[in-house]
């Protein structure tokens, strides 16, 4: 059963994948996001670097971004032709159909021989800024759609390795070869198995119709400026994960709702159904559980069952993953069998954890040691089983003779910053704070003010667990009673798992938040 859940927060929307309901790809979205992936920037190269092969190119990010020579795409010198025509004041261009393509760079050439400082080049984005770094960037474009990506100045049509019939392939690549626009290469999904010429003809000119967009923005725009966007990540998810089927779909924002509504009814109608806006007054992430799931899943520890766990560390240049059996029971198992199970299960695991924490780079696993080597291949094919699911481009080596397994992995979002330790922010890891007597008495002093002051008819509180089981204790002489049998205005008291000892969030009986 697959699952997207999309909740909107203060700083953004949060974006969560979920496969029999626990938690596999986790996304943010903030508001201020200036480099998604996808993005298409009229920068200016600020610097070239010889010895890297590679320029700095003024994107309007704080760090210049990368671009190496290999990243440059054998058209550039057409689509430098091409942004020049579309940069100039007497711009007439509609489409690539009206610049002649001039021959491609040279494999083994230079940066300095294509570009120059101050320069203007169009360039996508990537790899979003991580860390210190500023975004990687890439003149090859590539502009995505339901079924297919075109390439501007690309050549020829290539069909995706993951569809496996020869004559499917055979078929689309003919069709699509007969609708390509002129100028541009198209790379046919895996999504568009069984579509026909009308359903690829759509989707082609969509992208022909954004291109244009494009070429219209470019006449008026001054670098370094963001020309055209990809969609909002939570569209684009659905973009190119709807061949799993979305059993159900979750959102708790209207406009999002209404986004992808429209994204569905265009593209996949049958979807609409499992299409959900939640209008509860619980937190969409904690009622489905998921808020939990993060904080179990982003420490340094990982249980799996039975007692077994990983414990996961990350390094500058790599991370490094140990699997351990724990308190696992032998039962009548030899000590190989136990060995195996657990690591086949810790291999489910580490699959979930490479695409929920979006580890890129080179992870290496130390898993039980196996002595049968058909127990290492079969680990080793189960490893891969698990993992193709995953989109991001990885690569599996065997099983080495010390027991470790090697897997390289690529990563183009930017950390998320999950906090699984917290330090207590009123005694600052001292290990004393405000006694919970005195949190009560502040509470019941803000809900006087609301109830005698601001005329309150109804008030939520969402606060700690500990605090919420503490107000509510004592029908009689609780606190809530108290509160009931002074102002005759019931207080409804919330156990939020996201909220800190002393946090208190008041609301409305319209749900709304009271600032105080």
């Amino acid at each position: 059963m697959n699952e997207l859940v999309v909740s909107k927060g203060e700083e953004g929307l949060r974006i969560a994948i979920l496969q029999d309901r626990k938690i596999v790809e986790l996304h943010h979205e903030t508001y201020s996001e200036s480099f998604a992936v996808g993005d298409l920037v009229l920068g200016r190269v600020r610097k070239i670097v010889s010895g890297l092969n590679a320029a700095f190119v003024d994107v309007g990010h704080p760090k210049d971004a990368f671009l190496h020579y290999f990243d440059l795409g054998p058209q550039i010198r057409s689509m430098l032709r091409y942004l020049k025509a579309a940069r100039s004041p007497r711009n007439t261009l509609s489409g690539l159909d009206q610049i002649k393509p001039v021959p491609d760079i040279n494999k083994g050439g230079k940066m300095e021989e294509v570009l120059k400082p101050g320069q203007e080049v169009l360039v996508q984005i990537v790899k979003e800024p991580i860390s210190t770094k500023g975004p990687r960037l890439s003149s090859e474009i590539s502009l995505p759609g339901q079924y297919v990506v075109l390439v501007p100045f690309g050549r020829g049509v290539s069909v995706s390795k993951k569809i496996r019939s020869a004559d499917e392939r055979k078929r689309l690549k003919r069709l699509t070869e007969s609708l390509c626009p002129q100028n541009f290469g198209v790379i046919v999904r895996t999504a568009a198995t069984d579509k026909d010429a009308a359903t690829l003809a759509k989707d082609i000119m969509g992208i022909v119709d954004r291109w244009t967009e494009l070429t219209a923005a470019l006449g008026h725009a001054s670098p370094p400026k963001k020309v055209l966007s990809e969609q909002d990540r939570a569209t684009s998810i659905l973009r190119d994960m709807l061949t799993l089927g979305f059993d159900s779909i979750t959102v708790d924002d209207q406009r999002t709702y209404q986004d992808m509504e429209i994204y569905l009814q265009e593209h996949q109608p049958d979807l609409l159904k499992g299409l959900k806006l939640h209008k509860g007054k619980a937190p969409l992430f904690h009622m489905k559980g998921i808020e939990h799931q993060i904080k179990a899943s982003f420490g340094k520890v990982a249980s799996m069952g039975n007692g077994s766990y990983l414990v996961i560390e990350h390094t500058e240049a790599m991370h490094v993953i140990d699997v351990n059996s724990g308190s696992k029971n032998l039962k009548n198992d030899t000590l190989e069998e136990t060995a195996l199970k657990t690591n086949l299960e810790a291999a489910n695991e580490i699959a979930r954890q490479l695409r929920l924490r979006d580890m890129g780079g080179i992870i290496v696993i130390d898993f039980i040691d196996l002595k049968r080597p058909e127990n290492r291949r079969i680990l080793n094919d189960h490893l891969k089983h698990v993992m193709k699911d995953d989109r991001a481009k990885h690569s599996i080596l065997s099983m080495s003779k010390f027991g470790l397994v090697q897997i390289t992995r690529q990563r183009v979002r930017p950390n998320l910053d999950i906090q699984t330790s917290e330090v207590c922010p009123t005694c600052n890891g001292t290990g004393k704070m405000q006694t919970s007597v005195l949190i009560a008495d502040e509470i019941s002093n803000n809900i006087e003010f609301l109830i005698r002051q601001n005329k309150e008819k109804k008030i939520t509180l969402r606060v700690n667990p500990y605090v919420a089981a503490y107000l509510k204790q004592g029908f009689f002489k609780g606190y809530r009673f108290t509160w009931f049998h002074t102002y005759w205005v019931w207080v409804n008291i919330v156990a939020d798992v996201s909220l800190g000892m002393t946090e208190v969030k008041y609301f409305n009986s319209s749900n709304e938040e009271i600032k105080l």
